[in-house]
Protein backbone atom coordinates (compact mmCIF):
# COMPACT_ATOMS: atom_id res chain seq x y z
CA UNK A 1 0.00 0.00 0.00
CA UNK A 2 1.23 3.27 -0.93
CA UNK A 3 0.99 6.48 2.03
CA UNK A 4 -1.79 7.69 0.64
CA UNK A 5 -3.66 4.01 0.40
CA UNK A 6 -2.86 3.96 4.34
CA UNK A 7 -4.08 7.43 5.19
CA UNK A 8 -7.47 6.57 3.09
CA UNK A 9 -7.77 3.21 5.13
CA UNK A 10 -6.83 4.75 8.56
CA UNK A 11 -9.95 7.59 7.56
CA UNK A 12 -12.34 5.35 6.78
CA UNK A 13 -11.89 3.31 10.06
CA UNK A 14 -11.82 6.77 12.16
CA UNK A 15 -15.07 8.09 10.37
CA UNK A 16 -17.42 4.90 10.14
CA UNK A 17 -15.93 5.08 14.41
CA UNK A 18 -16.52 8.54 15.26
CA UNK A 19 -19.45 10.22 12.83
CA UNK A 20 -22.45 9.36 14.88
CA UNK A 21 -25.42 7.86 12.82
CA UNK A 22 -27.52 11.42 13.10
CA UNK A 23 -25.05 13.20 11.53
CA UNK A 24 -25.06 11.03 8.20
CA UNK A 25 -27.68 11.66 5.49
CA UNK A 26 -28.21 15.52 3.71
CA UNK A 27 -28.98 18.37 5.64
CA UNK A 28 -32.45 19.30 6.00
CA UNK A 29 -32.06 23.36 6.36
CA UNK A 30 -29.60 25.92 6.61
CA UNK A 31 -31.07 26.13 10.39
CA UNK A 32 -29.95 22.57 10.82
CA UNK A 33 -26.02 23.20 10.07
CA UNK A 34 -23.89 23.95 12.80
CA UNK A 35 -22.32 27.26 12.67
CA UNK A 36 -20.36 27.56 15.72
CA UNK A 37 -19.60 29.96 18.18
CA UNK A 38 -20.00 31.09 21.97
CA UNK A 39 -24.02 30.72 21.47
CA UNK A 40 -24.06 27.69 19.44
CA UNK A 41 -26.83 25.97 19.07
CA UNK A 42 -26.96 22.28 17.70
CA UNK A 43 -29.68 19.85 16.02
CA UNK A 44 -28.75 16.86 18.29
CA UNK A 45 -26.01 16.49 21.03
CA UNK A 46 -24.67 13.83 18.66
CA UNK A 47 -24.04 16.86 15.87
CA UNK A 48 -22.11 18.62 18.97
CA UNK A 49 -19.88 15.43 19.62
CA UNK A 50 -19.17 15.28 15.55
CA UNK A 51 -17.60 18.54 15.57
CA UNK A 52 -15.54 18.21 18.80
CA UNK A 53 -14.47 15.12 17.32
CA UNK A 54 -13.82 16.78 13.66
CA UNK A 55 -11.88 19.84 15.50
CA UNK A 56 -10.00 18.26 17.67
CA UNK A 57 -8.03 16.34 14.66
CA UNK A 58 -8.71 19.96 12.39
CA UNK A 59 -10.46 18.33 9.84
CA UNK A 60 -12.45 21.20 9.80
CA UNK A 61 -10.02 23.01 8.59
CA UNK A 62 -7.85 19.87 6.61
CA UNK A 63 -5.58 22.13 4.99
CA UNK A 64 -4.72 24.79 7.41
CA UNK A 65 -1.09 24.09 9.36
CA UNK A 66 -0.83 22.14 12.58
CA UNK A 67 0.16 25.31 14.50
CA UNK A 68 -3.11 26.74 14.16
CA UNK A 69 -5.10 24.57 15.09
CA UNK A 70 -5.89 22.89 11.11
CA UNK A 71 -5.47 19.16 9.85
CA UNK A 72 -2.36 19.87 8.08
CA UNK A 73 -3.00 17.26 5.09
CA UNK A 74 -1.69 17.44 1.98
CA UNK A 75 -3.67 18.14 -0.76
CA UNK A 76 -4.07 15.15 -1.79
CA UNK A 77 -5.04 13.74 1.85
CA UNK A 78 -7.43 16.23 1.86
CA UNK A 79 -9.34 15.25 -1.51
CA UNK A 80 -9.59 11.31 0.62
CA UNK A 81 -11.03 13.12 3.74
CA UNK A 82 -13.30 14.72 1.82
CA UNK A 83 -14.48 11.24 -0.46
CA UNK A 84 -14.53 9.13 2.24
CA UNK A 85 -16.74 11.79 3.67
CA UNK A 86 -19.16 11.45 0.60
CA UNK A 87 -19.05 7.67 0.51
CA UNK A 88 -20.51 7.97 4.37
CA UNK A 89 -22.99 10.73 3.35
CA UNK A 90 -20.93 12.40 6.26
CA UNK A 91 -22.56 15.64 7.19
CA UNK A 92 -19.93 19.25 7.11
CA UNK A 93 -19.13 19.14 11.29
CA UNK A 94 -18.89 23.20 10.74
CA UNK A 95 -20.46 25.95 8.25
CA UNK A 96 -18.26 28.90 9.00
CA UNK A 97 -17.38 32.33 7.36
CA UNK A 98 -14.26 31.85 9.72
CA UNK A 99 -13.24 28.48 8.16
CA UNK A 100 -14.59 30.00 4.24
CA UNK A 101 -13.54 33.02 4.52
CA UNK A 102 -11.28 34.91 7.21
CA UNK A 103 -8.86 32.07 7.69
CA UNK A 104 -7.21 31.96 4.63
CA UNK A 105 -6.93 35.57 4.63
CA UNK A 106 -5.18 35.17 8.14
CA UNK A 107 -2.84 33.26 6.97
CA UNK A 108 -2.22 35.44 4.13
CA UNK A 109 -1.96 38.77 6.01
CA UNK A 110 -2.55 37.67 9.25
CA UNK A 111 0.36 38.33 12.45
CA UNK A 112 1.43 35.38 14.39
CA UNK A 113 -0.60 36.68 16.82
CA UNK A 114 -3.86 36.71 15.13
CA UNK A 115 -3.16 33.59 13.95
CA UNK A 116 -2.64 32.13 16.97
CA UNK A 117 -5.71 34.09 18.86
CA UNK A 118 -8.20 33.33 16.26
CA UNK A 119 -7.21 30.54 13.72
CA UNK A 120 -7.72 27.64 16.82
CA UNK A 121 -11.03 29.07 17.25
CA UNK A 122 -12.25 29.14 14.26
CA UNK A 123 -10.84 25.54 13.68
CA UNK A 124 -13.07 24.41 16.80
CA UNK A 125 -15.81 26.33 15.81
CA UNK A 126 -15.89 28.63 18.95
CA UNK A 127 -16.19 32.00 17.44
CA UNK A 128 -18.39 32.95 14.62
CA UNK A 129 -17.53 35.74 12.33
CA UNK A 130 -19.20 37.82 10.17
CA UNK A 131 -18.39 40.21 7.13
CA UNK A 132 -18.70 43.75 7.23
CA UNK A 133 -18.43 44.86 3.78
CA UNK A 134 -21.29 46.06 1.71
CA UNK A 135 -22.78 49.38 2.56
CA UNK A 136 -26.28 51.37 1.95
CA UNK A 137 -23.68 53.19 -1.50
CA UNK A 138 -21.17 50.54 -1.78
CA UNK A 139 -22.38 47.35 -2.81
CA UNK A 140 -21.17 46.09 -6.23
CA UNK A 141 -18.85 49.52 -6.39
CA UNK A 142 -17.47 48.45 -2.79
CA UNK A 143 -14.50 50.99 -2.39
CA UNK A 144 -16.58 53.70 -2.49
CA UNK A 145 -17.47 52.33 1.48
CA UNK A 146 -17.77 55.32 3.35
CA UNK A 147 -17.65 53.66 7.16
CA UNK A 148 -14.99 55.76 8.67
CA UNK A 149 -12.29 54.44 11.47
CA UNK A 150 -10.44 57.62 13.79
CA UNK A 151 -7.14 57.42 14.75
CA UNK A 152 -7.05 58.26 18.52
CA UNK A 153 -3.58 56.87 18.98
CA UNK A 154 -4.30 53.44 20.56
CA UNK A 155 -7.51 52.49 18.64
CA UNK A 156 -9.77 53.81 15.95
CA UNK A 157 -13.33 54.96 16.70
CA UNK A 158 -16.16 53.56 13.93
CA UNK A 159 -18.92 54.87 12.61
CA UNK A 160 -20.72 54.09 9.85
CA UNK A 161 -23.54 51.21 7.98
CA UNK A 162 -22.75 47.82 6.63
CA UNK A 163 -26.01 46.30 4.94
CA UNK A 164 -26.96 42.58 3.84
CA UNK A 165 -24.60 41.44 6.50
CA UNK A 166 -24.96 37.75 6.66
CA UNK A 167 -26.01 36.22 9.98
CA UNK A 168 -24.21 39.67 11.97
CA UNK A 169 -27.47 39.51 14.26
CA UNK A 170 -25.61 35.98 15.28
CA UNK A 171 -22.26 36.17 15.35
CA UNK A 172 -19.42 37.10 17.59
CA UNK A 173 -17.08 39.07 15.77
CA UNK A 174 -16.92 40.86 12.61
CA UNK A 175 -13.94 41.16 9.98
CA UNK A 176 -14.77 44.70 8.15
CA UNK A 177 -13.52 47.32 6.18
CA UNK A 178 -13.38 50.93 7.24
CA UNK A 179 -11.70 54.04 5.55
CA UNK A 180 -8.76 55.06 7.37
CA UNK A 181 -7.72 57.92 4.89
CA UNK A 182 -10.32 60.00 3.44
CA UNK A 183 -8.25 62.11 1.07
CA UNK A 184 -6.74 58.49 -0.58
CA UNK A 185 -7.99 57.26 -3.61
CA UNK A 186 -10.78 54.96 -3.54
CA UNK A 187 -8.97 52.28 -3.40
CA UNK A 188 -6.71 53.22 -1.20
CA UNK A 189 -7.13 54.62 2.56
CA UNK A 190 -9.29 51.22 3.19
CA UNK A 191 -8.15 49.18 6.11
CA UNK A 192 -9.03 45.69 7.31
CA UNK A 193 -9.88 45.55 10.98
CA UNK A 194 -11.65 42.82 13.07
CA UNK A 195 -13.91 43.36 16.47
CA UNK A 196 -16.34 41.97 18.40
CA UNK A 197 -20.17 42.09 17.67
CA UNK A 198 -20.17 42.93 21.46
CA UNK A 199 -18.25 45.86 21.70
CA UNK A 200 -20.43 49.21 22.69
CA UNK A 201 -22.10 51.02 19.95
CA UNK A 202 -22.44 47.78 17.77
CA UNK A 203 -26.72 47.35 16.78
CA UNK A 204 -27.70 45.18 14.31
CA UNK A 205 -31.10 44.90 12.59
CA UNK A 206 -32.50 41.98 10.67
CA UNK A 207 -34.14 42.47 7.06
CA UNK A 208 -36.53 40.21 6.50
CA UNK A 209 -36.44 39.07 2.99
CA UNK A 210 -39.25 37.61 0.13
CA UNK A 211 -38.69 34.09 1.43
CA UNK A 212 -39.96 35.48 5.10
CA UNK A 213 -35.99 34.12 6.58
CA UNK A 214 -33.75 36.59 7.62
CA UNK A 215 -30.20 35.50 6.85
CA UNK A 216 -29.13 39.34 6.10
CA UNK A 217 -28.51 42.73 8.33
CA UNK A 218 -28.11 46.35 8.55
CA UNK A 219 -25.08 46.37 10.72
CA UNK A 220 -24.47 49.70 12.34
CA UNK A 221 -21.51 51.53 14.06
CA UNK A 222 -22.01 54.22 16.51
CA UNK A 223 -18.69 55.31 17.97
CA UNK A 224 -16.84 51.46 18.16
CA UNK A 225 -13.64 51.12 19.66
CA UNK A 226 -11.48 49.07 17.66
CA UNK A 227 -7.90 48.07 19.29
CA UNK A 228 -5.21 49.02 16.48
CA UNK A 229 -3.47 45.31 17.14
CA UNK A 230 -6.59 44.14 15.14
CA UNK A 231 -5.62 45.55 12.02
CA UNK A 232 -4.56 42.69 9.33
CA UNK A 233 -2.36 43.71 6.69
CA UNK A 234 -1.19 47.10 6.22
CA UNK A 235 -2.93 50.27 7.06
CA UNK A 236 -4.69 51.69 4.23
CA UNK A 237 -3.94 48.90 2.14
CA UNK A 238 -7.30 46.69 3.15
CA UNK A 239 -8.38 46.63 -0.34
CA UNK A 240 -5.39 43.65 -0.94
CA UNK A 241 -6.90 41.76 1.63
CA UNK A 242 -10.74 42.30 0.32
CA UNK A 243 -10.03 41.40 -2.96
CA UNK A 244 -8.15 37.81 -1.72
CA UNK A 245 -10.78 37.69 0.49
CA UNK A 246 -13.08 38.02 -2.00
CA UNK A 247 -11.85 35.05 -4.51
CA UNK A 248 -12.61 32.68 -1.37
CA UNK A 249 -15.74 33.95 -0.79
CA UNK A 250 -17.01 33.67 -4.35
CA UNK A 251 -15.41 30.48 -4.45
CA UNK A 252 -18.03 29.32 -1.36
CA UNK A 253 -20.69 30.66 -2.86
CA UNK A 254 -20.26 28.41 -5.75
CA UNK A 255 -19.23 25.87 -3.45
CA UNK A 256 -23.38 25.37 -3.41
CA UNK A 257 -23.83 24.31 -6.73
CA UNK A 258 -21.75 21.42 -5.29
CA UNK A 259 -23.02 21.05 -1.88
CA UNK A 260 -26.69 21.12 -2.37
CA UNK A 261 -29.11 19.90 0.83
CA UNK A 262 -31.53 18.36 1.55
CA UNK A 263 -33.49 15.00 -0.07
CA UNK A 264 -31.80 13.85 -3.62
CA UNK A 265 -33.95 15.56 -6.16
CA UNK A 266 -34.71 11.73 -7.75
CA UNK A 267 -36.14 11.01 -3.83
CA UNK A 268 -38.77 13.99 -4.20
CA UNK A 269 -40.03 13.38 -7.35
CA UNK A 270 -40.69 9.92 -7.41
CA UNK A 271 -42.41 10.23 -3.96
CA UNK A 272 -44.61 12.76 -5.23
CA UNK A 273 -45.04 11.69 -9.08
CA UNK A 274 -44.24 7.46 -8.87
CA UNK A 275 -43.01 5.31 -10.86
CA UNK A 276 -43.71 4.17 -14.65
CA UNK A 277 -43.76 0.45 -15.44
CA UNK A 278 -39.96 0.36 -15.83
CA UNK A 279 -39.56 1.67 -12.45
CA UNK A 280 -38.05 5.45 -13.47
CA UNK A 281 -39.81 8.84 -12.42
CA UNK A 282 -43.08 9.11 -14.81
CA UNK A 283 -42.33 12.17 -15.55
CA UNK A 284 -39.96 12.46 -18.75
CA UNK A 285 -39.30 15.91 -19.02
CA UNK A 286 -38.59 16.60 -15.33
CA UNK A 287 -36.07 13.45 -15.46
CA UNK A 288 -34.57 14.44 -18.35
CA UNK A 289 -33.63 17.80 -16.34
CA UNK A 290 -32.87 16.31 -13.20
CA UNK A 291 -30.42 14.14 -15.01
CA UNK A 292 -28.58 17.02 -16.59
CA UNK A 293 -28.54 19.12 -13.51
CA UNK A 294 -26.52 15.65 -11.88
CA UNK A 295 -24.12 15.22 -14.83
CA UNK A 296 -24.14 19.33 -14.74
CA UNK A 297 -23.12 18.81 -10.61
CA UNK A 298 -20.97 16.16 -11.11
CA UNK A 299 -18.77 18.09 -13.48
CA UNK A 300 -18.61 21.06 -11.23
CA UNK A 301 -17.31 19.15 -8.36
CA UNK A 302 -14.62 18.28 -10.59
CA UNK A 303 -13.92 21.47 -12.11
CA UNK A 304 -13.89 22.81 -7.82
CA UNK A 305 -11.46 19.53 -7.45
CA UNK A 306 -9.17 20.87 -10.43
CA UNK A 307 -8.90 24.70 -9.10
CA UNK A 308 -8.26 23.34 -5.89
CA UNK A 309 -5.27 21.51 -7.25
CA UNK A 310 -3.92 24.82 -9.70
CA UNK A 311 -4.55 26.65 -6.31
CA UNK A 312 -2.09 24.72 -4.04
CA UNK A 313 0.36 25.07 -6.98
CA UNK A 314 0.15 28.66 -7.45
CA UNK A 315 -1.41 28.25 -10.85
CA UNK A 316 -4.66 29.29 -10.24
CA UNK A 317 -6.01 32.35 -12.10
CA UNK A 318 -8.01 35.21 -9.84
CA UNK A 319 -10.90 35.49 -12.10
CA UNK A 320 -11.85 31.60 -12.10
CA UNK A 321 -13.64 32.59 -8.20
CA UNK A 322 -15.83 34.53 -10.64
CA UNK A 323 -16.31 30.89 -12.86
CA UNK A 324 -17.32 29.34 -10.24
CA UNK A 325 -19.23 31.88 -8.49
CA UNK A 326 -21.28 31.84 -11.29
CA UNK A 327 -21.95 28.41 -12.37
CA UNK A 328 -22.35 27.49 -9.02
CA UNK A 329 -24.98 30.10 -8.41
CA UNK A 330 -26.58 29.31 -10.75
CA UNK A 331 -26.57 25.09 -10.46
CA UNK A 332 -28.26 26.42 -7.09
CA UNK A 333 -31.10 28.09 -8.02
CA UNK A 334 -31.83 25.32 -10.94
CA UNK A 335 -31.52 22.40 -8.01
CA UNK A 336 -34.80 24.59 -6.45
CA UNK A 337 -36.21 25.18 -9.14
CA UNK A 338 -36.33 21.52 -10.14
CA UNK A 339 -37.13 20.71 -5.80
CA UNK A 340 -40.36 22.93 -6.76
CA UNK A 341 -41.19 20.70 -10.08
CA UNK A 342 -40.64 17.85 -8.43
CA UNK A 343 -42.35 17.86 -5.00
CA UNK A 344 -45.87 19.09 -6.62
CA UNK A 345 -48.55 20.10 -4.84
CA UNK A 346 -46.95 20.36 -1.41
CA UNK A 347 -44.05 22.19 -2.42
CA UNK A 348 -46.43 25.16 -3.37
CA UNK A 349 -47.23 25.39 0.77
CA UNK A 350 -46.26 28.40 2.40
CA UNK A 351 -46.91 26.59 5.79
CA UNK A 352 -48.02 23.12 7.00
CA UNK A 353 -46.79 20.21 7.76
CA UNK A 354 -46.30 18.40 4.26
CA UNK A 355 -44.00 21.23 3.65
CA UNK A 356 -42.53 21.31 6.55
CA UNK A 357 -43.38 24.95 7.24
CA UNK A 358 -43.06 25.98 3.68
CA UNK A 359 -39.39 25.00 3.30
CA UNK A 360 -39.36 24.12 -0.35
CA UNK A 361 -40.91 27.48 -1.45
CA UNK A 362 -39.09 29.29 0.88
CA UNK A 363 -35.49 28.15 -0.07
CA UNK A 364 -36.42 28.68 -3.77
CA UNK A 365 -37.00 32.30 -2.82
CA UNK A 366 -33.29 32.60 -1.06
CA UNK A 367 -31.45 30.99 -3.84
CA UNK A 368 -32.49 34.02 -5.86
CA UNK A 369 -29.77 35.86 -3.70
CA UNK A 370 -27.10 34.32 -4.67
CA UNK A 371 -26.65 35.50 -7.91
CA UNK A 372 -26.94 38.91 -5.77
CA UNK A 373 -24.22 37.92 -2.89
CA UNK A 374 -20.88 38.27 -3.27
CA UNK A 375 -20.58 39.95 -6.13
CA UNK A 376 -23.72 39.97 -8.75
CA UNK A 377 -23.51 37.93 -11.89
CA UNK A 378 -23.44 41.04 -14.33
CA UNK A 379 -20.36 41.36 -12.24
CA UNK A 380 -18.85 38.14 -12.42
CA UNK A 381 -19.47 37.52 -16.06
CA UNK A 382 -17.86 40.71 -16.50
CA UNK A 383 -14.97 40.11 -14.58
CA UNK A 384 -15.16 36.71 -16.78
CA UNK A 385 -14.90 38.57 -20.17
CA UNK A 386 -12.02 40.89 -19.15
CA UNK A 387 -9.56 38.66 -17.26
CA UNK A 388 -10.18 35.05 -18.30
CA UNK A 389 -11.82 35.46 -22.07
CA UNK A 390 -9.94 38.78 -22.70
CA UNK A 391 -12.60 39.63 -24.97
CA UNK A 392 -12.19 43.36 -27.08
CA UNK A 393 -13.73 46.13 -25.05
CA UNK A 394 -14.44 43.82 -22.32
Amino acid sequence: MTDLDTFRAETRAWLEANCPAECRGPVASDEDRVWGGRNATFPTPAHKLWLERMGERGWTAPEWPAEYGGGGLSREQAKVLASEMRRIDAQAPLASFGVWMLGPALLQFGTEEQKQRFLPEIVRGEIRWCQGYSEPGAGSDLAAIQTRAEDRGDHWIVNGQKVWTSYADKADWIFCLVRTDPEAPKHLGISFVLFDMATKGVSTRPITLISGKSPFCETFFDDVRVEKTNLVGTLNRGWDVAKALLAHERTMIGAMGEIGGGRPLGQVATGSLGLDDGGRLDEPMLRARIAELEVDAAAFRLAMERTGDLAKAGQAHPAIASMLKYYGSELNKRRHELLMAAGGSDALEWEGERSRGGATARDWLRTKANSIEGGTSEVQLNIIAKHLLQLPGA
